[in-house]
């Protein structure tokens, strides 16, 4: 069995290195691992071929496969996210306020890093990379617990990433993977508070549910996509189809792509028929309810855990609404507080939808898989953060911190 404790020793080790790394020192070496990541692509793409190939022997899910499945083009994104990474500020050390107190004491409260990040996650072996490369940038060290079915791409990464630190004379220990696929050992990982910070779960309810249940090392949860696109009864009819499209079927087995549609009753003779021959192109199953039925022939009866339900798959569950306010309800009921978008050209049912709608990120006119770190500028993302205490959303640079006081005074004692 894997040494966890060792694993935890060296991190913490490590992290102590990281914080005195310049950003010159933190931004050359993350262009190294970029160019590395490239260099080696023939050796990390024959090793996920092995992922991939247990995956389709044991039958698993087309939208998972997508996910484990490496090409030239993602292994050239992830070294553009790490190249993109050492492109941006460095938080640490940012002065985030400074105040005097009447008794002459200076205050400063300062950004640092966390120290050790831990990190679970299932089937993305380019979280391997996002997540040394956000870590590594904010001076924090990181353990990776990735899925069974992913070992052979998570190691080929990790190992490229420790060799070209090495190479840089930076300690290799920034970043460590735990080959052990045993469960009992993500269960033990859970348990290392003593060396770990903070922990993150990436992956589906499941292993969300058992990190957030189990763990005694403070948790930060990123959620499941069950993500709702709301068509108002002012929206532009080809618009909201391309942005469907879009958001539905570009890539089916990520967070951000739409699983619920609901549909304002007075647009939904116009559009449904629209919406449904451009999904026909994908095969995209349609679970709606009867007022959807008596414009669509061919849909399936959606059942009440369909629209509680994030598919990864060509499934989309429909709900007709009769106004705005019903929407958000219906949205709010069923949502996980990650990514909804309205589709409308009525800015007062806009702005009632964005303020009304309970997610980390809530659109107007666009797609919902804009939700990502990289889109939105941060390089890369350790995760799309659900919850509402320290971060929310896409988690880059500044949501791996945390801060610390620093006082200066000179000889006050308090009476």
């Amino acid at each position: 069995m894997t040494d966890l404790i060792q694993m935890g020793e060296l991190a913490k080790a490590a992290k102590y290195k990281l914080q005195n790394l310049t950003s010159v020192q933190k931004n050359h070496a993350l262009i190294a691992v970029a160019d590395a990541l490239c260099g080696h692509s023939s050796y990390i793409l024959a090793e996920n071929a092995k992922d991939i190939q247990k995956g389709e022997e044991n039958g698993m899910h087309p939208g998972l496969l997508d996910r484990l499945r490496l090409t030239e083009g993602r292994i050239e994104a992830m070294a553009d996210g790490l190249r993109q990474i050492a492109e941006l500020p460095d938080p640490v050390g940012e002065i985030m306020e400074t105040f005097e107190r009447p008794n002459g004491l200076k205050i400063q409260k300062k950004r640092v890093p966390m120290g050790v990040i831990g990190i679970i996650y299932e089937s993305r072996p380019n979280v391997t990379a996002d997540a040394f490369g956000l870590c590594f940038k904010t001076g924090n060290a990181v353990i990776l617990k990735g899925g069974s079915d992913a070992i052979f791409s998570n190691t080929a990464i990790e190992t490229v990433i420790r060799a070209a630190l090495q190479s840089m004379e930076i300690t290799a220990d920034a970043i460590q993977l735990i080959k052990d696929t045993d469960r009992s050992v993500t269960a033990a990982f859970m348990k290392l508070n003593q060396y770990v910070d903070v922990l993150i779960p990436r992956g589906g309810a499941g292993l969300i549910r058992s990190v957030v249940q189990n763990s005694t090392i403070p948790v930060i949860e990123t959620g499941t996509g069950n993500c709702h696109i709301y068509v108002d009864e002012y929206a532009d009819i080809e618009m909201a189809v391309k942005v469907i499209f879009n958001a539905k079927t570009q890539r089916i087995g990520v967070c951000n792509a739409c699983e619920s549609l609901v549909v304002h009753k007075n647009i939904r003779a116009a559009f449904l028929p629209k919406l449904k021959a451009a999904l026909d192109e994908k095969n995209v199953e349609f679970r709606a309810d009867e007022s959807t039925m008596e414009i669509l022939d061919g849909c399936i009866p959606v059942t009440e855990e369909d629209y509680g339900t994030e598919f990864l798959d060509y499934i989309l569950s429909v709900k007709t609404v009769e106004s705005t306010k019903e929407a958000i309800e219906h949205i709010n009921r069923y949502n996980t507080g990650h990514s909804d978008a309205v589709i409308t050209e009525n800015e007062e049912n806009a702005l009632a939808f964005l303020n009304g709608v309970d997610a980390a990120c809530v659109y107007w006119n666009a797609s919902t898989r804009f939700t990502d770190g990289f889109e939105f500028g941060f390089g890369a993302e350790i995760g799309i953060s659900t919850q509402k205490l320290h971060a929310r959303g896409p988690m880059g640079l500044k949501e791996l911190t945390a801060y610390k006081y620093t006082i200066c005074g000179n000889g006050q004692i308090r009476g």
